[in-house]
């Protein structure tokens, strides 16, 4: 369950939540299971952040960074990610439908049985992610993928 004082903090806004991580850096916050639906996170510090089980639904995490992040079993339906840094985040059992991923990183990520299914996935870098049982149907790709996805555009 998510820290109350973690998601007070949070609600004051991207500026000040950064502060906060920048003044706390040995404070790993835990924002699980927390309902953080059409919330206005863009170019956040969110790594190192627990989310898992949160509902991110239409969230705007553009720019974020959710380095070492954990959004296992989180709902990020419809959320903006462009840009974001993912890199090493765990996302197992995410729903990932219809999100804007383009040009976010998710190398190293562990995106093991998530449902990617028509996720704009234009200029995503998905260098040694694993993609075990992740469904990807209908995504939006680059060609550079194909060695991933299989097949054509």
């Amino acid at each position: 369950m998510a820290r109350q004082e973690h998601l007070y903090v949070l609600k004051q806004g991207t500026n000040y939540w950064n502060q906060w991580r920048q003044a706390n850096p040995k404070i790993q916050p835990d924002l699980s299971k927390a309902n953080l639906s059409r919330a206005d996170l863009k170019g956040a510090n969110l790594s190192q952040v627990n989310l898992s089980f949160a509902n991110l639904i239409s969230a705007n995490l553009e720019g974020a960074n959710l380095k070492d992040a954990n959004l296992s079993i989180s709902i990020l339906r419809s959320a903006n990610l462009t840009t974001a840094d993912l890199s090493n985040a765990n996302l197992t059992g995410a729903d990932v439908t219809d999100a804007d991923l383009r040009q976010a990183n998710f190398s190293f990520a562990n995106l093991q049985a998530a449902n990617l299914t028509r996720a704009d996935m234009r200029g995503t870098i998905l260098e040694a992610a694993n993609l075990d049982g992740a469904i990807l149907d209908n995504v939006k790709r680059r060609s550079g993928l194909r060695r991933i996805f299989g097949g054509g555009d």
